[in-house]
């Protein structure tokens, strides 16, 4: 049956006895710290991993911040080595260009023109043709013994002397190492470096950007260079392909000039190393810097959950104090609960003693009268002659002293002296012994108490007192909403029956009308509806109950031996 909500008139209290729990009561001191201490636990474990999280995560951080710092520094020598190189070759190459004006200005209108012009006269097609037929050897030599002899005859032309004699004393002392002059053709008509005249440049870049009017520069380094000091080691040099113009604006001839850039570089690398040096002592710094932060880190994290767990167990001893105080007054409480609940079944008892003794005299002082009346009506009976006018009736005095006879035993039979453990009990015969009572009782003569009673219903292993009292608590309080119905006719239908192995007292009665909220109070007091309930939790049933029914269902876990049968 589905557990339904209590009326206001059987509103229950607690749902079980304090006697039925463990040391009297419920022990909220024990609970509160097993429950503290296992959230403590889960806390103490949050708190960790969040710090260690915490920790892990910043180090990261400061990881990824050096990473990239240290990248991006690299980043930033990467991009100024290209870029040093590239303005030391910018620079050099503009001084070669200025050179190659100052030079042009100088000796090209007097004296390098016509050497060119008259250098232009010296064939080297067919050299050019030999070294085209002899590619694929390794050495050829007729190309090389052909381009010698042109070699020979541009120097032996008149001006070449003037020539190399004023380049070396114009660049002696200067970062120039070397200087070529090449006609249109791609000849070398003239080079400070003498074993160079005559070899053919027509196939070279450099000499055909700067044909193009483009001027062309790279830098490499040499090991060994023939220079206009003699034969340097181990030096940098900046070539440039520079064009000379005419006066239309034409390209008439290409200079190449070799500088020396070995100082500049290695300045440059100088800057470069430092500036590297003070990378990696930022790097140092920054990583130094962030293990002091990381341990300043640590040493806040332990200071914070030092004071948080200082806190907590301030807060902790604070509620264990006042759990303890609560446990105490509810120690208190259950213990008066307790007293007054003995002091009930006692009242209960004494009640039950007195009524027992009454009914006993009663029994005894009542049954002796009527047992004489009855056996002298049965005697006139006997001797009562047939058609006799005698206006004496001992059938209705029989009948009478039967009457008074039942009303004696069901008196007898309600107040019956038990003893007070558990025992196995009859409860068709419990039930209708309290409503047999209360059919005596002048203020529910109104209403009708009906029985259905089952047949071969289990016996129960209870407390006869107990069940008493729960079955006269609720019954009295049935009967008296009964009464407040407005049906015509008032009704209390009392059932027993066996459901899923547990034998059930159902209670229906006619309810009054749900009275609203501020309307008056219940004529019986809510606590005699708990000492019901209480009574009926002690003998381990349930009490349910709703809007027009109460119910008692009594488990049969505390059914009597199973061939026992009412």
């Amino acid at each position: 049956m589905r557990a339904l909500a209590l009326p206001d008139f059987l509103r229950p209290g607690a749902s079980g006895p304090p006697a039925q729990q463990p040391g009297g009561g419920f022990r909220l001191m024990r609970y509160v710290v097993v429950t503290s201490v296992i959230a403590l636990v889960f806390f103490v474990l949050l708190m960790y991993f969040t710090e260690h999280l915490e920790e892990s995560f910043f180090a990261e951080m400061q990881r990824d911040q050096l990473t990239f710092f240290e990248e991006a520094q690299h980043g930033f020598m990467r991009e100024h080595d290209q870029t040093r190189q590239a303005e030391i070759l910018k620079v050099h190459e503009a001084g070669n260009v200025n050179l190659a004006h100052v030079f042009a200005n100088m000796l090209w209108t007097q004296t390098l023109s016509p050497f060119v012009q008259k250098a232009q006269a010296v064939p080297i097609e067919h050299c050019r043709a030999l070294a085209a037929t002899q590619a694929a050897a390794p050495m050829p030599a007729e190309p090389q013994a052909c381009f010698a002899k042109v070699r020979q005859a541009l120097m032996a032309l008149p001006r070449f002397a003037q020539i190399d004699a004023t380049v070396r004393a114009t660049m002696r002392g200067s970062s120039v190492f070397k200087i070529k002059v090449f006609d249109t053709r791609g000849l070398t008509v003239y080079s400070s470096e003498n074993a160079q005249v005559g070899e053919d440049k027509a196939a070279n870049q450099g000499w055909k950007t700067a044909a193009g009017g483009q001027t062309a520069s790279e830098l490499t380094h040499r090991e060994r260079f023939s220079a206009f000091e003699g034969v340097v080691e181990d030096r940098d040099l900046i070539s440039s392909y520079i064009p000379i113009r005419g006066e239309g604006r034409e390209v008439v001839g290409v200079f190449e000039i070799y500088a020396d850039a070995t100082p500049f570089l290695k300045a440059s690398d100088e800057a470069s190393a430092l500036m590297a040096q003070r990378i990696a002592d930022n790097r140092t710094t920054a990583s130094l810097s962030a293990r002091k932060n990381m341990d300043h880190i640590t040493v806040n994290n332990a200071y914070a959950q030092t004071i948080s767990a200082a806190l907590f167990a301030l807060f902790y001893a604070a509620l264990l104090v006042i759990v303890f105080n609560g446990q105490r007054i509810l120690d208190q409480h259950v213990l008066a609960h307790e007293q007054s609940s003995e002091r009930e079944r006692l009242w209960y008892r004494e009640k039950m003693t007195a009524l027992a003794t009454m009914a006993a005299n009663v029994s005894h002082e009542v049954g002796n009268p009527l047992a004489t009346i009855s056996a002298l009506a049965q005697d006139m009976q006997g001797e009562q002659r047939p058609h006799d006018g005698s206006r004496c009736r001992p059938s209705m005095i029989l009948e009478q002293t039967d009457r008074i006879a039942h009303m004696t035993r069901q008196i007898v039979n309600f107040a019956t002296l038990r003893d007070q453990g558990p025992e196995p009990v009859d409860v068709n015969q419990m039930v209708l012994a309290a409503c047999d009572f209360l059919g005596f009782d002048h203020r529910f003569r109104a209403v009708q108490i009906e029985t259905r009673l089952a047949g071969n219903l289990p016996a129960r292993v209870v407390t006869p007192d107990h069940l008493s009292e729960a079955l006269m608590v609720i019954l009295q309080r049935c009967l008296e909403k009964s009464l407040q119905s407005p049906a015509a006719q008032q009704r209390l239908l009392v059932a027993t029956r066996e459901e899923d192995q547990a034998v059930r007292i159902r209670v229906d009665f006619e309810a009054p009308p749900k009275p609203p909220a501020s309307g008056r109070k219940s004529a019986l007091p809510d606590h005699l509806f708990k000492l019901a309930q209480r009574r009926v939790h002690e003998m381990g049933g349930t009490l349910l109950s709703g809007r027009t029914m109460v119910e008692i269902s009594l488990p049969a876990a505390h059914a009597a031996d199973a061939g026992h049968r009412s």
